[in-house]
């Protein structure tokens, strides 16, 4: 029986730089930078040539899906140093996918080019369209001319009811924009706040799994606050500045029919009460200055106003007959005048 000589192991594929870029997707500039970054192992060299192995295209396709997840080349040199120290990375990328996950219950939707322009008028205006693209409140669909994808159904329903309400649509895409800018501000501003206040401990080294999981479990209790905060804050201010601002619209609005009526005297009138005549209150027309009128109804509300001046009226009316009657009982009681004083 002839001894089969042993079987030689299989050969670990190496690859040139090129072909190591072929099969990533990398290009070969990508490769030399990771490598000066540090991401990447330094090839073997082979006489004049520098080998790969399969090493280096796995830590390629490590690095490519770090990227899509949004890690910085910065944040992923020390995940891989982490991994390479023995440390298990599930946590940290269950962590991620908890960040990447939907801020919002809102399901995007589909329009179709046909009910986008009834929405809005029922005139094409593709000027508009491309606005609406750029700012991602529609996304086109790939092959689809006649079909938008809508992100935010919620937020193209807004700017539809402006634009019924009479709001052109370059000034709706104007308030985006500027409305935009100041969210974004807003939400970064949270973002500091809770980095320095609850996930700084995380930051600082590489978590654990256990440290990765209880990270997570903050993002999702955290998520609905910022929301329920800038709903509570936002009606709070329209309930102060839209009262406020209304009231400054109308009391210009009235203050200009005033000046617009012709031969009419800078007078207002408002119902005074007279006195009551068979058990019926009854009223009559009371001519006042506009400004006494304005500078109440400032103080008081328009609906308080009438009555404020009644008060007010009814008041001096008391105080009056009060200095009336102190007044008689002092001349009563000065002398010469007492009624008891003896007879000459």
């Amino acid at each position: 029986m002839t001894e089969q000589p042993p079987t030689a192991a299989p050969r670990t594929p190496e690859y040139r730089i090129e072909d190591l870029a072929h099969i990533s997707g990398a290009t070969v500039r990508t490769i030399r930078a990771y490598q000066d970054r540090g991401l990447l192992p330094r090839p073997e060299r082979r006489g004049r040539a520098n080998v790969y192995g399969d090493a280096h295209l796995a830590r390629l396709r490590q690095i490519t899906d770090l990227l899509d997840r949004g890690y910085t080349l910065a944040s992923i040199k020390e995940l891989l140093q982490a991994w390479d120290a023995g440390l298990d990375l599930g946590g940290v990328l269950g962590l991620v996918a908890e960040i990447d996950g939907p801020w919002t219950d809102e399901k995007a939707s589909r329009i179709s080019r046909a009910d986008l322009n009834a929405a809005f008028g029922g005139v094409p205006d593709e000027a508009a369209v491309a606005e609406a693209v750029e700012l991602g409140v529609l996304e086109r669909v790939p092959g689809r001319d006649d079909e938008f994808l809508v992100p935010s159904p919620q937020e193209l329903a807004v700017a539809a009811e402006l634009h019924s309400a009479g709001v052109p649509l370059p000034a709706i895409s104007g308030h985006l924009r500027e409305l935009r800018g100041q969210v974004e501000h807003i939400a970064a501003r949270f973002l500091d706040f809770t980095t320095e206040h609850v996930f700084q401990p995380f930051l600082d080294h590489p978590p654990t799994d256990a440290e990765a999981a209880e990270a997570a479990a903050l993002v999702r209790r955290l998520r609905p606050l910022a929301q329920q905060t800038i709903d509570a804050e936002l009606a709070r201010a329209m309930r102060t500045l839209a009262t406020r601002h209304l009231r400054r619209h109308l009391d210009g609005a009235l203050l200009e029919a005033e000046r617009r009526s012709p031969a009419t005297p800078d007078v207002q009138s408002v119902a005074a009460p007279r006195a009551a005549t068979d058990s019926e209150v009854a009223s009559e027309a009371v001519v006042l200055p506009a400004e006494a009128v304005r500078a109440v109804r400032a103080l008081v509300g328009a609906e308080n106003t009438a009555a404020f001046i009644a008060a007010a009226a009814h008041r001096e009316v008391q105080a009056r007959t009060m200095d009336a009657l102190a007044s008689a009982e002092s001349r009563t009681d000065a002398p010469g005048c007492r009624t008891d004083a003896p007879k000459a």
